[in-house]
């Protein structure tokens, strides 16, 4: 799977080290902007305009990656919703999503990536 379909694409899967990675490089990301946000000030609208036009992108790809991990157990993508829950929701998909391991073989979605 290509960088591209890892970030952009709903289809497919994607294992626990690819989304631990695309999690943390989301991460990365957001931390250069807040110290963006520390060494321009508060009020710069330099960093809110970076924000604004990144943001967009970023639900995209958190969810993108995110579908693909639940495809990778063998589950709907609508199972992202349940991160809307507050607390029980985070916790259920922090274990499902970053700690239990997908399908080893074939299953509704697709061989695992490689």
């Amino acid at each position: 799977m290509t960088l591209k379909q890892v970030l952009f694409s709903f289809s497919g899967r994607v294992g626990r080290k690819v989304y631990w990675l695309a999690i943390l490089g989301m991460i990365a990301f957001w931390a250069i902007i807040g110290g963006l946000a520390t060494v321009l000030g508060k009020d710069s609208n330099v960093v809110a305009a970076i924000a604004f036009v990144f943001y967009i992108p970023f639900i995209w790809i958190s969810l993108a990656v995110q579908v693909k991990r639940w495809h990778d157990r063998n589950k709907s993508g609508w199972w992202v919703l349940i991160g809307i829950i507050p607390l029980i929701g985070a916790i259920w998909v922090f274990i499902e999503n970053g700690l239990l391991a997908g399908d080893q073989g074939m299953n509704d979605y697709g061989m695992p990536s490689a």
